[in-house]
């Protein structure tokens, strides 16, 4: 259970890292400017995207998995 909260601390820290490296103006963010062009992502952002969309999940299930285990 030990290593389930280091896990869940890792990447906790490593997704709010992952989050702010992502692009601004980018997502629901760009709703108040009116510019609707971009929401194909291509190239290292696609990667970025694709890497925190896991991250996301990992930690949802190593929480869950705390939660149970409680």
């Amino acid at each position: 259970m030990q290593y389930l909260l280091w896990a869940d601390a890792f990447l906790a820290v490593l997704l709010t890292l992952i989050v702010m490296l992502q692009s601004k103006w980018t997502g629901l963010s760009i709703v108040g400017t009116g510019d609707f062009g971009k929401f194909e992502r291509r190239g290292p952002e696609k990667v970025l995207h694709q890497f925190t969309i896991a991250l996301v999940i990992a930690f949802t299930l190593v929480s869950l998995l705390l939660y149970f285990m409680a």
